[in-house]
């Protein structure tokens, strides 16, 4: 198994990640000091925008809005494209800024994840880059620069909020489970972002729907409508009007999946903005891989998984079941675990997992899910009996019924207010652990 040393400090706690450069496990090897990126933009206005359209979603509390100071993207490249990675500061809006390898001339894209701060004097520069501008780009060890044949702006490494390791993993779960709704083309996609409300409005819901000279939105849904809970929170995509080639809609398919994801396509980029089901809701406590992380061996199959990860933009479940000896199903269930600690994604666009490389730390798993940290205690306690072809969970002094094939429904408080859409209670998970362990002794 290879083992991989960051090339600076990465410092993980409960509140933050202070994340160095990751050295690359590459196509190549091993490479000790990757440089991300150098070279020019072929789209430099496209590639301005997109980064300040981050910029402000991630400097926006959508919910109750409050505009706020942060503005650090996570950047993941894989050798073809680079990735720039924001959550909202209310978290209930996760956006990727995906420039293709045709978006890059006259230098190299190499392996690795970083997270940086777009401060004012690089906005300022990002702003005022115009169609004919020149724009390099350099990110390092130690440093992200912009450069202009007038200016230069550096930024330096910043700590990665706590929360957003969290919401990555689910962004990728929730994603995993959109279906493609319906797509604009070009002047239809100008129309409904021309039209989009500002970030201060609020009371624009309902769905979505195809019409003439664009999508409009309606009260009540139809079989190709798309749920969107707060239409402001679409806002910042106004910065790419010029540039925008078409949309496409992605809306939850026939599971327990919530959600929504509006992809724009630009010239040799994508811009994808996912929101929660409700704008007071955050990615951070959706609990979507519950269900995967509770597999007795995901833990540890996530190790063997993630020794063969080489930063593919496109992951190869099959590849990875062939090399590691271990059936599908559970390396999907290791790739879960791997997306809790924000170590893969989902690209809607490709269908796939991604690999970004972050410090791994197995037990954030259950620091991070209470739920199932709750459910193996219930388990280890023998607290899950069969009962009359279901089960029953004793939990706090009381029992409740878990039904279902899979298990999946419960009497506790928490199925009676959230039912599935925020991942399975610690009951539901307590019954699922004991049937894998089950299972397994056979």
């Amino acid at each position: 198994m290879d083992t991989r040393t960051f090339a600076g400090a990465s410092a993980l706690a409960d509140d933050g990640l202070a994340l160095a450069l990751a050295p690359a496990l590459t196509p190549c090897g091993v490479r000790a000091a990757p440089s991300f990126f150098h070279g020019f933009a072929t789209h430099p206005q496209v590639l301005a925008r997109g980064l300040v359209t981050l910029a402000d979603i991630t400097a926006t509390r959508y919910f109750q809005f409050t505009p706020t100071t942060q503005r650090d993207p996570v950047l993941t490249a894989h050798g073809d494209r680079l990735r720039a990675e924001v959550f909202s500061a209310c978290n209930s809006v996760y956006a990727r800024f995906d420039l293709l390898g045709e978006g890059f001339d006259g230098g190299e894209i190499a392996f690795g994840t970083t997270n940086v701060d777009l401060g004012s004097a690089t906005r300022q520069v990002l702003t005022n880059i115009g169609r004919s501008d020149l724009l390099h780009v350099d990110v390092g060890l130690d440093e992200v620069r912009l450069a202009t044949l007038d200016t230069t702006a550096v930024e330096r490494r910043v700590e990665m909020p706590g929360r957003w390791v969290r919401a990555l993993g689910n962004v990728a779960e929730m994603h995993r489970g959109l279906v493609p709704a319906f797509q604009l083309d070009a002047a239809a996609a100008r129309a409904f972002v021309g039209a989009l409300p500002a970030a201060t409005a609020t009371g624009r819901s309902g769905w979505l729907v195809p019409g003439r000279g664009g999508a409009r939105l309606v009260s009540r849904p139809t079989p190709d409508a798309v749920p969107v809970p707060g239409l402001h929170r679409l806002s910042a995509v106004r910065r790419l009007l010029t540039h925008v080639r078409g949309i496409t809609f992605h809306r939850p398919g026939a599971g327990d999946t919530d959600g929504v994801v509006v992809e724009v396509a630009l010239p040799a980029a994508r811009l994808v903005v996912g929101l929660t089901a409700e704008a007071s809701r955050g990615h951070s406590g959706e609990g979507s891989l519950l269900t995967g992380l509770a597999g007795e061996s995901a833990v540890a199959d996530a190790d063997l998984v993630s020794a063969v990860l080489a930063f593919e933009p496109v992951i190869d479940v099959p590849r990875l079941s062939r090399e590691t000896a271990l059936p599908e199903s559970r390396v999907r269930d290791a790739l879960a675990v791997l997306a809790s600690s924000g170590r893969v994604g989902w690209d809607l666009h490709d269908s796939a997992w991604f690999h970004r490389e972050l410090p791994s730390d197995v037990a954030r798993v259950e620091r991070d899910n209470p739920r199932l940290r709750d459910a193996r205690r219930l388990v280890d306690a023998g607290s899950v009996r069969r009962h009359d072809g279901g089960w029953l969970v004793t939990s706090g002094g009381a029992e409740y019924a878990v039904s279902g094939s899979p298990a999946d429904r419960c009497t506790c408080t928490w199925y009676l207010t959230h039912g599935r859409d925020r991942g399975p209670c610690k009951h539901v998970l307590a019954v699922r652990i004991v049937g894998d362990r089950t299972r397994q002794d056979r």
